[in-house]
C-alpha cells in the first residue's frame, strides 16, 4: 500500500520522520511549493493556488493512496477531497470543522494583519536556537523544534503570509463543500492541541462520516509528540 503524508505550518515535510519510521509501507511525503522547496515559477501561495497544487500531485498516483495531513495540509486535503477524487482509498487528517464560524487562532491572525511582515522579519533575524525556544513555546516539542526552525527562511515566510492572507474568509468559502465529502476517514484529535477550538472534531466527523482517533498526551504537533502510537493508530484505522 501507498501512503501519502501532506506537511502544515510552518513545517517541511521532515516533521513526519519520527512518525514513518514506525510505519511499514511505501511512504511519500508531499511538499507544500515554498516549505523546504523552492516556488515554481508562476505559483502564487494562495489557498486556492494549493488546492490545485495537491489535487494534481495525488491524482498523479495510479493506485489507491491512503491520504494522511496534518495542519494546513489537512485544511488543503478538505478542499481535495469536497471534489471527490477517485483514487484515495483513505483519509486520516487533524483539522477541525470549518463553516461561517470558522475563526483564526491568533498567531494566524497576526500573519494576515499588517504586522505579519515585522513578525517575520524578526523571526528570520533570530538565530536558530532562539526561533527553536520560540516554537518550543508556541507548543513544538522539544525533539522537533530546532529542525523546524532551521527549515524556516524568507521563502516560507512569505509563503505564509500570502497563505493566509488568501484565507481571511475560508470558512465562508469552504466550509460547504465538507458535506460533499465520503469515503472512510479518520480524525486525529490530540488532547492537547491548543489550536483546536472545543467541538470542531466531532462536528467535522458528523459531516464527513469519519471516525474520530484521540491521542491522549499530545498537542498540535502529535506525530512528534508521540510517533509511535500515532502510528499504532493509523495503522489499525487502515487495517
Amino acid at each position: 500500500m501507498k501512503a501519502v503524508f501532506v506537511h502544515g505550518v510552518p513545517e517541511t515535510a521532515g516533521v513526519w520522520d519520527r512518525l514513518n519510521g514506525h510505519l511499514a509501507c511505501d511512504i511519500v511525503t508531499l511538499s507544500l511549493p515554498g516549505f523546504g522547496t523552492p516556488i515554481p515559477d508562476g505559483f502564487e501561495p494562495t489557498k486556492e493556488a494549493y488546492v490545485e497544487w495537491l489535487a494534481g500531485e495525488l491524482a498523479s498516483f495510479d493506485q489507491p493512496v491512503h491520504l494522511v495531513a496534518h495542519d494546513w495540509g489537512a485544511l488543503l486535503s478538505l478542499r481535495v477531497l469536497a471534489g471527490r477524487p477517485t483514487n484515495i482509498a483513505s483519509w486520516v487528517l487533524d483539522t477541525g470543522n470549518i463553516d461561517d464560524n470558522f475563526v483564526w487562532h491568533d498567531m494566524a491572525q497576526l500573519w494576515i494583519s499588517p504586522g505579519g511582515e515585522g513578525f517575520m522579519e524578526g523571526l528570520l533575524a533570530m538565530s536558530v536556537e532562539d526561533r527553536a525556544a520560540m516554537l518550543a513555546g508556541a507548543g513544538v516539542p522539544e525533539i522537533g523544534a530546532l529542525d523546524i526552525a532551521a527549515g524556516i527562511d524568507a521563502t516560507m515566510a512569505s509563503s505564509i503570509l500570502s497563505l493566509y492572507r488568501s484565507a481571511v474568509d475560508v470558512g465562508a468559502e469552504w466550509g460547504p463543500g465538507i458535506d460533499q465529502i465520503s469515503g472512510r476517514g479518520m480524525l486525529i484529535e490530540a488532547e492537547n492541541d491548543a489550536y483546536r477550538a472545543p467541538g470542531r472534531t466531532a462536528r467535522l466527523a458528523e459531516r464527513t462520516g469519519a471516525q474520530i482517533a484521540p491521542l491522549a498526551g499530545c498537542g498540535h504537533w502529535w506525530m512528534l509528540d508521540d510517533p509511535a502510537s500515532a502510528a499504532a493508530v493509523i495503522t489499525d484505522f487502515w487495517g
